[in-house]
């Protein structure tokens, strides 16, 4: 494996908990007259910084959504992360067999990223190693997220690879000029090809392609 530094978005990716934040979402938001399937929630809002989401409902219902709703989406969603996440299936396995370095980039706070880590049973694998779009203030689908992740870990572009599961993340790892590798699922595929990701379907598949 010619690979030296392997970033890793979170949710979809290393936690379970784009069905639980969806549903959530798009439960909260149909209180406002927002529908939307939820296999289309995952195209739509996976990856993205969740104001351009919130912006996504208001203009499709025609009104603002009450000041208080990310407040309240936050607290709804964190109190379901701590008793409903868990790890995805296979990367455990996978992290464990990794000899170089690793890390997190997400677009979700540093809080976020932490809580859904630790219930999760994976945040000793990641302390030191978080990065969150909030710190430097930019969101996937711009690629600074992971340029920083690069950059703080201390290797080049090209000496690194992302791993993601949403549109939005595959389009900034592009961006940036990083392999990027797309963990599929029913609802994902199409995009993460056509964005210009190499699709894997499991963590031991992508052990295999990786040669680990």
């Amino acid at each position: 494996m010619n690979i030296k530094c392997i970033i890793f978005d979170c949710d979809g990716v290393l936690v379970d908990t784009e069905k639980i934040g969806n549903e959530i979402l798009l439960g909260m938001a149909g209180e406002y007259g927002f529908k939307m399937k939820l296999e289309d929630a995952y195209r739509n809002f996976n990856g993205r910084n969740l104001k351009e989401c919130f912006l996504y409902i208001e203009n499709e219902i025609g009104h603002k959504l009450p000041e208080d709703f990310e407040n309240q989406y936050r607290e709804k969603s964190f109190e379901a992360f701590k008793k409903d996440v868990k790890p995805m299936e296979g990367v455990e396995d996978f992290i464990a067999k990794l000899k170089i370095p690793y890390c997190v980039a997400s677009s979700g706070p540093e809080d976020k990223i932490r809580l859904n880590l630790e219930t999760a049973g994976l945040l000793d694998k990641f302390e030191n190693k978080i990065f969150s779009s909030y710190t430097i203030k930019s969101w996937k689908p711009d690629p600074e997220i992971f340029l920083h992740a690069a950059k703080e870990m201390g290797f080049a572009v090209n000496e690194c690879i992302v791993i993601e599961d949403s549109k939005a993340g595959v389009m900034a790892g592009v961006k940036g000029g990083f392999k990027v590798y797309g963990f599929t699922n029913e609802n994902n595929a199409a995009d993460l090809k056509q964005e210009g990701a190499i699709l894997f379907s499991s963590f031991e598949e992508l052990s295999t392609i990786l040669e680990i």
